[in-house]
């Protein structure tokens, strides 16, 4: 078998089956464009279709979600849950409420969980989903009538051994917390496994609401340390100033880095001083305001609604906002200024012709499917500590959060290695070790 004329073959079908789904084309082609090696290696794979059933979704669902808002009104939003893949464990990827969310991303979203999920090494499978709600400027009455409707359709498909949802954009714990209740109300049944993200109180995990953004620092870290380089010293920029972006700030400043901007779809914030972490929260959790808010409030800040985060020079980038905020322009402007290191903090923040310029600049390189797996892994270990009944310390659930980080980290260096690709390369290797497991667990369960 030509093994590039097959891949490309499954591409051009996979556009053909999704019309207009641009995002999903992407990540589709992102990791596609890696695996010919791997099926070279393994014939048995590109032999018996798994190439191609891994790219069409086990089950795609899409539903009708009415409300009633603060003023009687009726309001009609859109539901979606992808369950794309469950050969390794439950379907496990967030909900993410926000007016862009179409059913084309949230394809995206829930393949690139696969892989994920898959580099963790723990037993979960992929999906994605959520709605084209959008709770900003919503009444706490208005978001909880919202996701009682949502989970009333959505109940039937989860459970705890078949599909555990978590958090996104716009889900934090006051939407899991609805959610949660609603699907209890519905079942009876106490079942604290089937939503991840949950508060501590109440069979959530320490360290959830930090994980990906630690997660993705911890990734940077070791990739730093095989270039015997640390965050010491180093000037960070952040994109985004969200649940990610604010304890990936948290954890580089804990290393000795010092965050120097951060950003909002506004614009972007500039502190020489280091970003203030409790002032940022304050603003952007407390208060809900934009970050031109903490240039008010801080003399040493300024902020500019002109250009992009990525003007301004550092030694490393974590991008944690949105898919395809770095731009080629981004990229380059980035190298410019002498850049070491980007960690994908957010899914698929970069373009492909970005990935393209920091490779070819040799600039390490982590992306979202290994950078920021931590979210996800640690709402396994949420899993593991419902199904047990029990409750670990902040210090013993960042410990194996760190844990899966370094696995992770060495598992796509030491793949992409063993298959040519050199040990640098992370995106070959994320791909294909993410690929080998799901493979072989599919191969193993039969064509189903």
């Amino acid at each position: 078998m030509n093994v590039s004329a097959h891949i490309e073959a499954v591409y051009a079908e996979v556009c053909r089956r999704n019309p207009g789904e641009a995002e999903f084309h992407q990540a589709a082609a992102e990791v596609l464009e890696s695996l010919a090696p791997a099926l070279e290696r393994h014939p048995e794979y590109a032999d018996t279709g798994i190439v191609e059933r891994l790219v069409e979704p086990e089950r795609q669902l899409i539903f009708r979600v009415p409300w009633v808002d603060d003023q009687g009104a009726v309001q009609v939003n859109r539901g979606f849950r992808v369950e794309f893949n469950s050969a390794l464990g439950p379907y496990k990827g967030g909900l993410r409420f926000h007016p862009s969310v179409n059913l084309g991303i949230v394809k995206f979203l829930g393949f690139e969980q696969i892989f994920k999920n898959a580099l963790t090494g723990m037993a979960i499978g992929g999906g994605k989903g959520g709605a084209d709600f959008d709770p900003k400027g919503r009444s706490d009455g208005e978001i909880m009538r919202f996701c009682q409707s949502f989970m009333t359709e959505l109940y039937r498909h989860l459970g705890e051994h078949t599909d555990v949802p978590a958090g996104d954009i716009g889900v934090g714990g006051r939407e899991i917390g609805y959610l949660f209740g609603q699907y209890r109300r519905i079942t009876n049944r106490y079942e604290s496994g089937v939503l991840t993200g949950k508060p501590v109180g109440w069979g959530g995990s320490h360290v959830r609401t930090e994980a990906t953004g630690y997660g993705a620092v911890y990734f940077a870290q070791e990739m730093l340390a095989t270039r015997g380089q640390n965050f010491e010293g180093r000037r960070v920029v952040v994109s985004g100033s969200g649940n990610v972006a604010l304890y990936a700030v948290e954890k580089v400043h804990a290393l000795g880095g010092r965050v120097v901007a951060c950003s909002d779809s506004s614009g972007y914030l500039v502190d020489e001083d280091g970003i203030d972490l409790e002032l940022l929260k304050q603003v952007k959790e407390v208060r809900r305001e934009r970050v031109s808010a903490y240039a008010e409030a801080k003399r040493t800040a300024r902020f500019s609604a002109r250009g992009t985060v990525y003007d301004v020079a550092c030694d490393i980038a974590l991008p944690c906002a949105t898919q395809n905020e770095v731009r080629c322009e981004d990229a380059v402007a980035l190298v410019k200024n002498g850049i070491l290191a980007v960690a994908e903090g957010a899914n698929m923040p970069c373009t492909p012709e970005a990935v393209r310029v920091f490779r070819e600049a040799g600039v390490l390189f982590g992306p979202g499917k290994a950078a920021n797996a931590g979210g996800v892994a640690t709402s396994a270990l949420e899993m593991q500590q419902n199904a047990a009944r029990d409750s670990w310390s902040f210090e013993q659930t960042e410990s194996r959060l760190a844990e899966v980080m370094r696995g992770v980290h060495a598992e796509c260096r030491t793949t992409a290695e063993a298959y040519g690709a050199g040990p640098e390369d992370y995106v070959f290797g994320a791909n294909v070790a993410g690929f080998l497991r799901v493979a072989r667990a599919m191969t193993a369960q039969g064509v189903i």
